[in-house]
């Protein structure tokens, strides 16, 4: 039983604080070529300044701890674009009909939506060839956001984040 708990508080946890991520990259690329980066020179990520600082300096670490180390004169840039939307709420209609006997019944069920939609965040992170400039790698997340988080909060969310997104980054071949 404490194990079904466990289990159980576990799930929770994991599904409250869930980042959704999609990856895609050139087949055609030799990532062992790529061992600088930079961001894109017109950088606009759609973050607050000190959100995209926070950002940054969570991409820099990552990127070190792969071996990847930044230079101004970079094998590929890595540009960011950020979206907020809000999460649709579910809401049904559904219409039975049953019977059992001589019975015959029916209903009709409403779902009303309660509460206000979640806020949603998708963070895209592109790496960019700065020779052919090409894209040759990406990355797409989602994940909810709370505009009321503290700054450590919102440190460690996107900490979490970078890490999951730059989790499968130089696709071995």
């Amino acid at each position: 039983m404490k194990s079904i708990c466990m289990v159980f508080v576990l799930l929770l946890l994991t599904a409250c604080g869930s980042v959704k991520v999609y990856h895609d990259y050139d087949t055609q690329t030799d990532f062992s070529n790529y061992a600088t980066y930079n961001f894109y020179p017109e950088l606009q990520t759609g973050l607050s300044p000190l959100d995209e600082k926070r950002l940054l300096d969570a991409i820099d670490a990552e990127l070190q701890l792969k071996g990847i180390r930044f230079s101004e004169d970079s094998d590929f840039y890595v540009n960011i674009k950020t979206r907020f939307f809000k999460a649709p709420q579910n809401t049904s209609v559904g219409v039975g009909l049953g019977g059992g006997g001589r019975n015959v019944g029916g209903g009709v069920s409403v779902g009303i939506p309660v509460g206000e939609p979640n806020q949603k965040r998708e963070i895209r992170f592109d790496f960019v060839d700065t020779q052919k400039d090409l894209l040759i790698w990406n990355a797409v997340t989602e994940s909810s956001f709370k505009e009321n988080y503290t700054p450590e909060k919102r440190e460690s969310v996107l900490q979490h984040i970078v890490t999951k997104a730059l989790a499968k980054y130089q696709p071995k071949k």
